[in-house]
């Protein structure tokens, strides 16, 4: 589990194809701390398995699932990428809960600087807006932010200095697309309320008679 605080900046430092996959090396300081095979580490909101550990870097293999889902296959050499490594138990949640298991992907529609953050509005496919709303959370890239306006094709966040310096939000413009991670919660709920309105047990065999 992850909590979308961006850890570092890290850089794509080569692309292999391998057909029906890619594998990635990695170039991330702070989190290859410590790394081992088969840790976890979120790249741009996708949790991906170290499969090589060298030095600053690391490498990791991309199914074609993944690559179709997410925007890691337009990754190139000398991409910058968002690193975190999975939260520590007891640790501090200082975003919200992340399972690094992109929903969909967003394109950057508008930037709108400030004084002293800058509004971004991001699209959203259409069959994730049910479970977007103002001041709820949602995972771009890997960053854990706060809607501020939710509409059926769109949504907008707020980004302060820190958001812009530290990661690759600071680097996007239009045109450009985005992984999104929708709030894991929503969909449980949701899961629950459709189980729940549907007859089960005695009461689906007596509706049936």
């Amino acid at each position: 589990m992850f909590t979308g605080i961006v850890e570092e900046l890290g850089e794509v430092t080569a692309v292999e194809n391998l057909g029906d996959a890619a594998r990635f090396r990695l170039r991330g300081p702070v989190v290859t701390q410590g790394a081992q095979h088969g840790d976890s580490i979120a790249v741009n909101g996708v949790c991906l398995t170290v499969v090589e550990h060298e030095g600053d870097e690391f490498t990791a293999d991309v199914m074609a699932e993944t690559l179709k889902r997410s925007s890691l296959g337009v990754l190139a050499v000398g991409s910058r990428v968002n690193l975190e490594r999975p939260t520590a138990v007891g640790a501090r949640l200082g975003g919200h809960i992340v399972q690094g298991h992109v929903d969909g992907t967003g394109t950057i529609l508008e930037r709108t600087p400030s004084e002293h953050w800058e509004i971004v509005k991001i699209s959203l496919p259409v069959d994730l807006a049910r479970y977007v709303v103002e001041k709820g959370s949602i995972t771009v890239d890997g960053i854990s932010l706060t809607v501020v306006e939710a509409g059926a094709d769109h949504f907008t966040v707020s980004l302060i200095p820190t958001t812009l310096a530290l990661t690759t939000l600071g680097l996007k413009k239009a045109g450009d697309p985005v992984n999104l991670e929708v709030d894991v919660v929503a969909k449980y709920v949701e899961r629950l309320l459709g189980d729940r309105a549907r007859p089960t047990g005695d009461v689906a065999r007596e509706a049936g008679e």
